[in-house]
């Protein structure tokens, strides 16, 4: 085999290799935008097109949903985990159906690691213990 013909099947591989991350990432941030993310006790806003008029929260404890008026919900969320929405129209077709991710703002936190424990403040305003446990994050 020629040095070029070695050279130009490597080009081919690592074009062929780039094209297919591309097309992954892609593929990831299409998956993560059917995800609607809330920071624990704070609110997110969502506006709609359609007037709701009703809306469904799987756990909600894990987050909750006011109507604000009839094309906007107030998404709060209350603790740590996941659950979904849906939102209704009045003719019980469904507006929206996203899952819900509630998660911990990383900007307000401090991590303590001691030997392989491992402890997670979350420090809005003042810090409390969020988790605790083995040195993997």
């Amino acid at each position: 085999m020629s040095v070029n013909y070695r050279r130009t099947m490597v080009v081919s591989a690592v074009t062929a290799l780039a094209t297919m991350f591309a097309l992954l990432a892609n593929a990831v941030r299409a998956q993560d935008s059917d995800i609607l993310r809330v920071y624990m006790n704070s609110a997110r806003i969502l506006k709609l097109d359609r007037p709701v008029s009703k809306v469904i929260i799987g756990n909600s404890e894990v987050a909750d949903a006011t109507v604000a008026d009839a094309k906007t919900i107030v998404l709060t969320g209350r603790s740590y985990g996941s659950t979904n929405i849906v939102l209704l129209d009045a003719d019980g077709n469904a507006l929206l159906d996203e899952r819900i991710i509630v998660s911990i703002d990383e900007s307000s936190t401090v991590r303590m690691f001691k030997s392989t424990a491992r402890t997670v403040l979350s420090c809005t305003p003042n810090c409390e213990q969020h988790t605790q446990g083995g040195a993997n994050p």
